[in-house]
């Protein structure tokens, strides 16, 4: 599956753990040559403004060091830090030529530092998106410090499968601010520019020491072999892998994939049990058109065939500290953490009521209904209601809460598509569940990123 508080198992996308180095979704590969390798685009100005002070070498392990930059920005605003209103202002200038920007940036970089290319995909386009999506991220947080350095954390991990190192975050600080400074127009100048590279410098170092602290207790990524592969409808497969060394987890979150015919492409899928004694993982997987690992997953892999796992992410799980009851909403291949979590409590041996509303756009879809009903004749305390509606893209699923209830007293979880959530999170939210209780996908991370 494909966070800040969870993901759905009908991902093949990309999320809260990439965006500096990695893609979002796979286009299909370019006929000509990759621009963002070749020549950088001309800025929109004659002679771009001076770039940012070099880079010097890092001050300790992966702290990047402007000199002449002042540490903290000078005069904070009344309701936002003043660091955080240039950079939303420098953002607001540059987006509505995203594109030119981030092609900019990339061929800044490839020029430059052309030994680190190896960590990109093929394929660049949709890569140039998932930097922006990143910068709009940061630009959104920057003052809400728990959630950024969260997200940040999540990203440093995430880019340990790539072989990003330290190092290379000064030549990527340093060609990213130019090509923000090329095309910010009037609102860049010497105090904007500090503003980026005080930023950038936090940024990097948060990523670069979520990611040595994890090198301390895991590998980059485990190998894992397919044993099992069941297509369960024509485009949705059920996968059962074995690890090569031990993979902890908790019932609710998910893994990156990568397959061996699409190498340096990893797409987010959600554990479809809760840990198992035998060490095995299964993931649900559809096939989406275009997307290059779900349907390798789906209509290619075989028992025998190796993948490769990232680490564990995302936050969707229980709390076995109260007694509170469960309400889940599982959208499509978006059930699989929510059988996951009814596992966990199962297993726990805890008897709190969990309700699971299960949809799907036709009953072939309702793929999993039987194992979740024999879970529900097995425990008392398991509800599970199908929601099936071929009309409406499963917006019906949430709209099924109105008849039931009430909710106040429950911890919620969606998983699905993004429409799914976005109304699935209203519903909840009408219903009298407390905002902090609702955990789901980070929807704008979701959007748009069918790879």
């Amino acid at each position: 599956m494909d966070a800040p508080t969870t993901r759905s198992a009908d991902k093949d996308t990309s999320d809260g753990e990439e965006g500096w180095f990695t893609p979002h979704k796979q286009p299909e590969p370019p006929t000509e040559p990759d621009r963002a390798a070749s020549a950088p685009p001309e800025p929109p100005m004659a002679a771009p403004p001076p770039g940012p002070s070099q880079l010097s070498a890092p001050a300790r392990p992966g702290i990047a060091s402007w000199p002449g930059v002042p540490a903290e920005p000078a005069v904070p605003s009344r309701n936002a830090s003043s660091d955080a209103v240039l950079i939303r202002r420098a953002m607001a200038e540059v987006t509505p030529v995203a594109d030119d920007v981030t092609s900019y940036f990339y061929a800044l970089l490839f020029i430059r530092h052309p030994e680190l290319r190896s960590l990109f995909p093929p394929a660049m386009d949709v890569q140039r998106d998932r930097l922006l999506k990143a910068l709009l991220i940061t630009a959104e947080r920057l003052d809400d410090t728990p959630m950024l350095d969260e997200y940040l954390q999540n990203l440093g991990r995430g880019h340990r499968r790539y072989g990003t190192r330290p190092e290379h975050y000064p030549a990527v600080g340093e060609c990213l601010i130019e090509a923000l400074g090329a095309y910010a127009g009037s609102v860049w100048d010497a105090e904007t520019e500090a503003a980026w590279v005080r930023t950038y410098t936090r940024i990097s170092q948060v990523m670069i020491d979520a990611a040595a602290a994890d090198e301390l207790r895991a590998p980059p990524w485990w190998n894992a072999e397919v044993v099992s592969h069941e297509l369960r409808t024509p485009d949705v497969a059920v996968l059962t892998v074995r690890p090569d060394q031990p993979y902890p987890f908790l019932a609710g979150q998910y893994a990156s994939l990568e397959t061996p015919w699409w190498p340096r492409i990893w797409r987010h899928y959600s554990f479809a049990s809760a840990p198992r004694s035998d060490g095995l993982l299964t993931f649900h997987v559809k096939a989406v058109p275009a997307g290059w690992v779900s349907n390798a997953l789906v209509h290619r892999a075989r028992p025998g065939d190796i993948v490769r796992l990232g680490p564990p992410a995302g936050s969707m799980t229980v709390d076995h500290t109260n007694d509170s009851g469960l309400l889940c909403l599982g959208g499509g291949t978006g059930i699989a953490p929510v059988k996951a979590l009814v596992e966990d409590v199962a297993e726990r041996g805890a008897r709190r009521p969990v309700e699971v509303f299960y949809g799907a756009r036709s009953d072939q879809d309702l793929y999993a209904i039987e194992t979740l009903l024999g879970l529900q004749q097995s425990h008392s305390w398991l509800q599970v209601r199908p929601v099936v509606d071929d009309r409406d893209r499963l917006l019906r699923l949430p709209d099924a809460l109105r008849g039931f209830g009430p909710w106040a007293g429950y911890d919620a979880y969606v998983s699905g598509p993004p429409e799914l959530i976005r109304k699935g999170v209203d519903s909840l939210s009408a219903s009298g569940i407390p905002a902090e209780r609702i955990r789901h996908d980070a929807v704008e991370e979701l959007a748009g990123t069918r790879p």
